[in-house]
């Protein structure tokens, strides 16, 4: 080899090592920044982000950026957390401010229904005492719904066992099952699921008042649960109008009433909180229907937390 070879060769080994000392530098710099954003981060998420760099450089206006936004969203949330206690409290002033008038106005309409009054306004207590509880339901319902929607209320599914809730159905809506005549059946089960007992007795309960509602005397309704892989499916089965297929997507809207019950007392939010309630655990509701045909509403509970 010639010294101009020699020399070309010597030139070349030393560009390559100059790049490839070019490359590494690159990827050790490349290396430092993401451990640095990884930091940045991990702090972020932890909330003791600091911002310590102070100059010109591009991770420098990163973390100012970074910083800002943490702070714009910290203020966010104290903002969120103090409308939720303003609602709060407005729910609570409501709720106070209207029970004590609507077990005034029960108290009285009951007291003149014991003073046997006259025929003429027998109709007119029995209509008073029946607005004011309506009123007190639709009061107390749009109560737990704004709760639930607003957050206000915190759901705590844990194991439950299926039975005693539905055995507390039996109870609960046996006088109005007699009443009716209508025949409920509880099939037994041993099966568990993942849910807030207190809520959800409220969701069932939504389900088998409404099979009651829209089922003729002399009717049926049966109450059963099924054990699935991840969920437990409880079954409301009645003989009653049934839903058409149209409708059968908005009876689970807030406040939707079909124009075929129109003359039923309701306001159209039972579904639509037994929805939410089930959602909140990770939960749903379906709906089997035809008219005529009877209706099978079916909760979905986790089996599994």
């Amino acid at each position: 080899m010639n010294e101009c070879n020699l020399g070309l060769f010597v030139i070349a080994l030393a560009a390559i090592l100059l790049c490839l000392a070019a490359v590494l530098l690159q990827q050790h710099k490349t290396r430092n920044i993401l451990k640095t954003l990884n930091r940045m981060l991990d702090s972020a998420l932890d909330g003791s982000f600091t911002e310590h760099s102070f100059n010109e450089s591009l991770l420098s206006a990163v973390e100012s950026r970074l910083n800002r936004y943490l702070t714009a969203s910290a203020v966010s949330a104290r903002n969120l957390t103090a409308e939720k206690e303003k609602i709060k409290e407005l729910l609570a002033d409501i709720s106070h401010q209207t029970k004590t008038p609507i077990a005034n106005i029960l108290l009285y309409a009951q007291l003149l229904e014991e003073q046997e009054p006259p025929k003429e306004s027998i109709e007119c207590v029995t209509a008073l005492r029946g607005q004011a509880e309506k009123l007190s339901f639709l009061i107390a319902s749009l109560v737990k719904l704004s709760r639930l929607e607003t957050g206000v209320f915190t759901l705590h599914p844990i194991p439950n066992a299926i039975a005693p809730m539905l055995r507390e159905m039996a109870e609960q809506f046996a006088a109005k099952t007699a009443q009716k005549e209508i025949q409920l059946t509880i099939n037994t089960t041993d099966a568990y699921a993942v849910f807030d007992y207190k809520w959800t007795v409220e969701a069932l309960g939504n389900l088998v008042d409404n099979s009651i509602k829209y089922t003729p005397a002399d009717g049926r309704i049966q109450i059963s649960a099924k054990e699935y892989n991840l969920f437990c499916r409880i079954d409301v089965a009645d003989t009653g109008i049934g839903i058409s297929e149209q409708e059968q997507a908005k009876v689970f809207s807030r406040f939707y009433r079909s124009p075929s019950v129109s003359e039923q007392d309701g306001v159209g939010i039972g579904l639509y909180l037994t929805r939410q309630i089930l959602a909140e655990q990770g939960g749903y509701i379906k709906v089997a229907s035809s008219l005529g045909g009877g209706s099978v509403f079916s909760m979905f509970l986790p089996r599994k937390a």
